[in-house]
């Protein structure tokens, strides 16, 4: 893209027209004594550019092209740079005429003319000529992935994750980004992947995860431009492997938790879940990780010290389910009411015994629902994984690779120990 901008008013013998070139042979009408006459003059004195300085060196396509006045006297009122192929850069003239800079990434291996039209300060027209080489990129800005969670085994409700080491916002780069992000299943499952926000995904079947499946998470993003500055980088694959379908039903009305393995029920215990005004999230939730002591205080889920409902408890055979401090934990002190009545803090407990032989019967990943509470469900994303919660729809919805749209949510500010 060219800018042309007028020159300044000035008074001119013979002509009132002013050409300025950009080819050789144009010339400007009027007497051999009007200095406007002439061919346009080397304005190499005139302007500097930030390309090579040696013969043989080559330019970064990275790197902004940018040509500027010597003199505050001088300036540009021209631009026009093109490769050989006939590709136009795109470019900014500054309004003083003192720079002009492309806007828009020039291309590698490529070989540029820019031809520069100036004017002096006494209004005489100057040019330039230059031409130079492009290199492969020397400066990339490389994308990468952290893949979660950790090699190992997990229960059949566990995400995947990728973490991006930086934002991807624009929809045409995220479906880049995600076709390069692989799943491999083994037996093969249908799944997608989910834009939590702009640097993280979720990835998950339509169904659970099958039973003894391996899968592997692979990244083929290295060396692929993903925008227009920004390429791929390595990234380290992941493989895990999914344990037996194990999965806990917590039935608020009935006060009990029933534990399935492999669609078989195992064992029926008699709990307690949250009472009025701290009521248990309803809905699908997956066990984040296991804590043989919890020290749990009331004040971290914003009950005031000393109040009624203050309480500082050492807890056993904690298994974690929500980042902001739901467990299945050992309660004692409420053996009385488990299987009768809903008396904790939003957390499920029951007897020490039936707590140790819960919290040796799952792993991270297994699916702990509640159903029948008063209690709202389960947050989608940043208290955990509510990453089920979604129907099948909507969660394909917030993948790039279809037309629907995804709101991002907000991931949690910090982790807080426990509601008993």
């Amino acid at each position: 893209m060219s800018h042309t901008f007028r020159p300044r008013p000035r008074t001119v013998v013979g002509c009132t027209l002013l050409v300025i070139a950009l080819a050789e042979g144009a010339i400007a009408c009027g007497s051999d004594d009007n200095p406007l006459a002439a061919r346009p003059y080397d304005a190499t004195d005139q302007v500097s550019f930030n390309g090579p300085r040696r013969a043989g060196e080559k330019a970064d396509p990275t790197t902004p092209l940018e040509i500027t006045t010597k003199d505050s006297g001088d300036r540009i009122t021209d631009v026009t740079a093109v490769d050989a192929s006939g590709r136009h850069v795109a470019g900014e003239l500054a309004a003083d005429g003192s720079r002009w800079h492309s806007t828009e990434p020039l291309a590698a291996d490529a070989h540029y003319t820019v031809r520069v039209s100036t004017e002096n300060e006494d209004g005489a027209p100057g040019r330039r000529v230059l031409t130079f080489d492009t290199g492969k990129p020397t400066a990339k800005e490389r994308l990468t992935a952290t893949f979660g969670p950790e090699a190992g085994t997990y229960g059949v409700g566990q995400p995947l994750t990728a973490e991006l080491n930086r934002p991807v916002a624009d929809p045409a780069q995220r479906a880049v980004v995600e076709r390069a992000l692989r799943v491999d299943s083994r037996p093969s499952v249908e799944g997608a992947w989910h834009w939590v926000d702009d640097k993280k995904l979720h990835y998950r079947p339509k169904d659970y995860w099958p039973a003894h499946a391996t899968i592997r998470v692979h990244s083929n993003l290295d060396g692929i431009k993903i925008g227009d500055r920004l390429w791929g980088g390595a990234t380290k694959d992941l493989e895990l492997t999914i344990g037996d379908r194990v999965i806990a039903v917590t039935d608020a009305a009935s006060h009990t938790l029933t534990l399935f393995r492999n669609g078989e029920q195992v064992k029926q215990v008699p709990v307690t879940t949250g009472k009025p005004g701290f009521e248990t999230r309803n809905g699908v939730k997956v066990v984040l990780g296991k804590e043989y002591f919890v020290r749990m205080r009331g004040t971290t889920v914003g009950i005031a010290e000393g109040s009624a409902e203050s309480y500082d408890l050492p807890v056993y055979y904690a298994t974690r389910v929500t980042w902001s401090g739901e467990y299945v934990h050992a309660a004692p002190w409420s053996v009385g009411s488990q299987g009768y009545a809903n008396v904790s803090h939003g957390c499920t407990g029951m007897s020490t015994a039936n707590a140790a032989w819960f919290f040796a019967n799952v792993r991270e990943g297994d699916v702990v629902q509640v159903v029948n509470s008063y209690g709202h469900t389960m947050e989608t994303f940043g208290n955990g994984f509510g990453d089920w919660n979604i129907d099948w729809t909507k969660w394909r919805a917030g993948s790039a690779l279809t037309t629907g749209r995804h709101k991002p949510a907000q991931e949690p500010s910090r982790l807080r120990p426990a509601a008993v």
